[in-house]
């Protein structure tokens, strides 16, 4: 399902769609509890870590599921990624195809099954923590500093797939972007012994771009997080055009594109997006290439062996 985030999930104030939806929100969390009391939980012989989150979208999953897979192999063992075999997520999994073999199936247990079969010995789950049905050995959460919970409500009303005391089930907490101590006190009042580890994009091809004049377009869960990168880079930012999540860049999005670019900047987006283009389109387009940096990575990667 292709999906523009209403504004108001990440307003502080209550508003008045918050309030109107919120008997939906109860809904969602009495259905999502009613189904989940009747999965029964299962256990593999590989270790499984799950990398989630609560908030829908945009909180950097997949680029932390890549660096989690580097470091184990680094540790000499055999990782593949598991994704759900939706339609729409055609972008995130081929990013993760480029990495390592990734399994997907629309019932997660199966692809671990075949992943198994293949010779791996752990399996990376890029989303799965509402997944209920799967014994995870490690699971971390992700947010993103510039939107951490939004309005705070649960979907509808707003931007969360379940309660924030949710987190107990997790492991660690990585946090994309600046330090926010008050959000950290507000993780650690639900779990006190929860590690939370911080990390940021690097752009790897920033010369590329450097002296250019720029015209950013993106349909991921915040493009607003990849604009505000572009400019902290002190890139020449002319336009920013968002789409929905996900969203399958037609002929009609490629001429408008193209006819927005009066002065001839460069036209870039996301990896992520870049996928999603046809060739004709992406002669016309470039993208913006990062690398996930962790704070003590030493740290985290120690943590990794202590659960695996």
């Amino acid at each position: 399902m292709n999906f523009k985030k209403p504004e108001f999930w990440d307003d502080s104030r209550l508003s008045f769609w918050s309030v109107i939806l919120y008997p939906f929100s109860l809904l969602f969390l009495i259905v999502s509890l009613i189904i989940n009391i009747f999965k029964i939980q299962k256990k593999f012989p590989i270790s499984i870590i799950c990398v989630g989150n609560i908030y829908l979208g945009g909180t950097g999953k997949t680029p932390l599921a890549i660096e989690i897979f580097k470091i184990i192999k680094s540790f000499g063992k055999n990782p593949g990624f598991i994704k759900k075999g939706y339609h729409n997520l055609y972008d995130e999994i081929q990013i993760l195809k480029k990495i390592g073999e990734t399994f997907t199936n629309k019932n997660r247990k199966k692809a671990i099954g075949s992943l198994i079969l293949s010779g791996h010995d752990i399996a990376i789950l890029d989303d799965g923590f509402q997944d209920f049905s799967i014994k995870k050995d490690f699971s971390v959460l992700c947010f993103n500093s510039k939107q951490l919970i939004g309005n705070g409500f649960i979907i509808p009303s707003g931007p969360l797939r379940e309660n924030f005391s949710s987190i107990k089930k997790a492991d660690c907490i990585f946090i994309n972007g600046d330090k926010n101590l008050e959000f950290e006190n507000k993780l650690k009042e639900e779990k006190k012994d929860l590690k939370i580890f911080y990390s940021k994009y690097k752009i790897k091809n920033l010369d590329k771009f450097k002296n250019k004049k720029v015209i950013a377009f993106a349909g991921i869960g915040n493009p607003s997080n990849f604009f505000d990168l572009l400019k902290e880079n002190n890139l020449d930012l002319k336009k920013t055009y968002s789409f929905p999540d996900h969203h399958n860049y037609s002929d009609k999005d490629f001429k408008y594109l193209l006819k927005k670019n009066e002065l001839g900047e460069l036209l870039v987006t996301t990896e992520k997006d870049y996928s999603r283009l046809n060739e004709k389109m992406k002669k016309n387009f470039d993208y913006v290439e990062v690398d996930l940096e962790i704070e003590n990575k030493n740290e985290f990667i120690n943590f990794i062996k202590d659960k695996i």
